[in-house]
């Protein structure tokens, strides 16, 4: 338990200081092409006549993708992992801090994020729309200068949950193993989890898995949004001043996803509070 509570701190304070620099390679990265792999060696032999028999093939292909991914990612994170700490249990901990930096992106957000704000603070609408797609999954070249800090704020209070919160917390209760686990889950919802013609069956496992253990941290998250508008109320954030200097809130998106709501509705909350 010590290794672990040192290596899981020395990880955030690595996460903290290098976020994730663009010219090292990342695991994550590996899960996506495991995933994009994966799919297309199972959607190889799809039945193209039946609907029916279409729909049933693609959700028994989506439950076969979870599990692959998962048992992959699972073997190999702790093949590597209890590998080193059979090896030397100080070799366990720089192995595990690693690793735990890897799976958090605190640093990250936070970084790409401010971009957005330096931008817009300096005028720079174009610079702006240009830092606010490197974090978002939508086309922002005719973005207004209220539309790029809406989708900057989107963003950030979705990856608070799914990027910050929830690695977090399964890391810290599972280790490592927990962590990539999460995150694997976590890309394959961002990857075929989307209600469309092509994945409304297939990603129907990997999108509802997500929901279930985006579940706790989604509520932990809104607490913490709320919790920290409150205080920001008490010391003087109120008024005709905030009014002027927030954001607008933004309209939670018409969807059924458990997780979604809540994150659309405390994305909401600290305007809310704080003009009160």
């Amino acid at each position: 338990m010590k290794y672990h509570i040192l290596a899981f701190g020395a990880g955030f304070l690595l996460d903290q200081l290098f976020g994730d620099p663009y010219f090292l390679p990342h695991p994550i990265r590996g899960i996506g092409w495991l995933i994009a792999k994966t799919e297309k060696t199972l959607r190889a032999g799809n039945p193209q006549g039946n609907p029916t028999e279409r729909e049933g093939a693609e959700r028994r292909q989506g439950k076969l993708l979870v599990v692959i991914v998962l048992l992959f990612t699972g073997m190999l994170s702790a093949l590597i992992l209890f590998g080193a700490y059979a090896m030397h249990p100080g070799l366990g901990v720089v192995i595990e801090a690693v690793m735990t930096y890897q799976i958090l992106a605190a640093r990250c957000l936070q970084v790409e994020s401010s971009k957005v704000w330096k931008q817009l603070n300096a005028g720079s609408l174009e610079e702006a729309r240009k830092a606010v797609s490197m974090i978002v999954g939508r086309n922002t070249e005719h973005l207004t200068e209220e539309g790029v800090a809406k989708a900057a704020i989107e963003t950030v209070a979705e990856n608070t949950s799914d990027g910050v919160i929830a690695p977090m917390l399964y890391t810290a209760l599972g280790g490592p193993v927990l962590g990539f686990l999460y995150k694997a889950v976590n890309t394959m919802d961002s990857m075929v989890g989307y209600k469309n013609e092509k994945y409304l069956h297939f990603g129907r496992a990997a999108a509802k898995l997500d929901d279930v253990m985006n579940f706790l941290p989604a509520r932990i998250s809104a607490l913490l949004m709320v919790g920290k508008a409150i205080t920001e109320s008490r010391h003087g954030v109120s008024g005709a001043e905030t009014t002027e200097s927030m954001p607008a809130p933004i309209p939670p998106r018409r969807n059924p996803c458990a997780q979604e709501r809540w994150e659309s509705s405390w994305r909401e909350m600290p305007v809310i509070l704080a003009r009160s």
